[in-house]
């Protein structure tokens, strides 16, 4: 079948399918690129100014949750059907959405994200059957190829928004941009939206639940898929640290008005456009440079890495990708940031369809959905662990204000405690000027004095260990049932 007939093949509903991909990844990344900062930073600027500890606890379980769900909503989606399971869906995120903008306690943080991410829940495996009942055996790689790029398409606009919105009128636009694109994927639903057809169960919900989990169970009894999972932890918590932990790092460590302003030579409307009023560049605009990479290369480096077997490019990619991790921590430098990201780009590319490819290679004839339904899971246990390393550890290693706090104990200084009256940004000042130094020397003070950068050591460290296992996984799980497949054929 030539290109331009698979495109006129795929039906109105694929197509309305992928653009309620695009403006729900556009709400979600619209908001998820910035959330660390919202959860972190001052109160005077219209954050909540929790800890790190907190920002960690509410993202990492809050978001393993949601990773963890589509295996049980996935199957009450094909009991009760995928229409009302979507408005069900776009009722919660938008709703969500809308009340954490409006509450500023832990617990109530904690609860309106809980909402956001079972609606986020409900969609996923929605819109994944979706995108697979209206294509075919000929049509699947081309529009599938399509999603991802939705998927990235949404992730790379939803951060740009999100950030220059802030930027103009607070932190509550974000949540309000969120919601009105999930408005949209409801008009969508309501005009456009035709549901494929799908065999209708009339098992009681609750079994279909109960056979849903002991179908997980029974795949992961395949022990290449169990280790093979629980190797993949280890690279799904190194990813993350980009939306989790280098948001705050860069906030908190990096001056990007020398790249502001590097850019201003060259372009000051590019400048102006990709930049603050402040002459700085905003971390999720740094960030976002990987989604953008994504965009335009992942065609290349799908072509470049076709001809390795999956757990080959898949340890090429972590492989890359950790050093990219390396160097976008290990520098204050922000050129050298936006170099670790786009190699760090280049890894996840490489790793992520392989991932994708590999369970799907590994399952056995009839069995395909259900092994990749398990691929959730390292992705739920990997941002559980993320929000440890982004939170307890963070605080611990690389926190400006905890590290600062130590160096005001050390000097004896006399500073109140960071409270609603008194801010982040006051307790900064105040021990800026006891100590006789402006923010910048404060800054490159605590910078040279605590190594804040040394967190990239764990971060790389888990990307190599994760590799390493992939190798002994290769050499000792694969081969041996490779021999003995090889036996029992003769």
């Amino acid at each position: 079948m030539k290109f331009t007939q698979i495109f006129k093949s795929f039906p109105k509903t694929f197509w309305i399918a992928n653009t309620m991909e695009l403006f729900e990844r556009w709400a979600w990344y619209g908001l998820f690129a910035v959330l660390a900062l919202y959860l972190t930073k001052s109160t005077d600027e219209g954050a909540l100014g929790f800890s790190h500890i907190q920002k960690g606890s509410i993202m990492g379980t809050v978001t393993a949750i949601l990773y963890f769900l589509p295996i049980i909503t996935g199957a009450i989606a094909d009991r009760i059907g995928y229409k009302k399971i979507l408005f069900l869906a776009y009722f919660l995120l938008t709703s969500g959405y809308l009340l954490m903008g409006y509450v500023d306690t832990y617990l109530t943080v904690y609860l309106a994200f809980l909402w956001v991410a079972l609606g986020a829940a409900f969609f996923k495996p929605v819109i994944s059957a979706t995108i697979t009942k209206t294509t075919s055996k000929e049509t699947s790689s081309i529009g599938f190829g399509i999603f991802y790029m939705m998927v990235n398409v949404g992730g790379f606009i939803g951060p740009i928004f999100s950030s220059k919105l802030r930027g103009a009128f607070g932190w509550k636009i974000v949540f309000i941009m969120a919601a009105s694109a999930i408005v949209v994927n409801i008009l969508l639903l309501l005009f456009f939206y035709k549901e494929p057809d799908r065999e209708k169960s009339t098992e009681p919900l609750g079994q279909v639940i109960k056979k849903s989990l002991l179908n997980i169970l029974t795949a992961l009894a395949d022990i290449k898929l169990a280790i093979f999972l629980i190797i993949m932890v280890g690279f799904w918590t190194m990813f993350n640290q980009l939306f989790y932990t280098l948001p705050n790092f860069i906030d908190q460590w990096v001056n990007t008005s020398i790249i502001y302003n590097s850019i201003a030579n060259i372009s000051p409307a590019l400048a102006a456009a990709i930049g603050t009023s402040e002459g700085t560049i905003a971390p999720e605009m740094m960030v976002n440079l990987d989604a953008g990479a994504i965009i335009f290369f992942q065609v290349l480096i799908s072509a470049l890495v076709m001809k390795f077997r999956p757990v080959n490019g898949i340890i090429s990619g972590i492989l890359v990708a950790a050093l990219g991790i390396g160097i976008a921590f290990g520098t204050g430098n922000g050129f050298y940031v936006i170099l670790g990201i786009f190699i760090f780009a280049l890894g996840e590319m490489a790793s992520s369809p392989k991932f994708t490819e590999y369970v799907g290679t590994i399952a056995p004839k009839g069995k395909e959905a259900l092994y990749m339904g398990t691929s959730f899971l390292p992705v739920a246990a990997g941002n559980y662990f993320t929000g440890f390393l982004s939170g307890n550890l963070y605080e611990a290693w690389t926190d400006k204000i905890s590290l600062l706090k130590i160096e005001v104990v050390k000097r004896g200084l006399e500073i109140p405690e960071i409270t609603n009256g008194f801010t982040q940004n006051d307790y900064i000042n105040k021990a800026a000027e006891q100590m006789g130094m402006n923010n910048q020397q404060l800054t490159d003070f605590l910078w040279n004095t605590y190594n804040p950068s040394k967190i990239w050591y764990v971060f790389s460290a888990i990307g190599i260990v994760t590799v390493i296992a992939l190798m002994l996984y290769n050499k000792f799980i694969l081969k041996s049932i490779e021999e003995k497949n090889t036996i029992t054929e003769k």
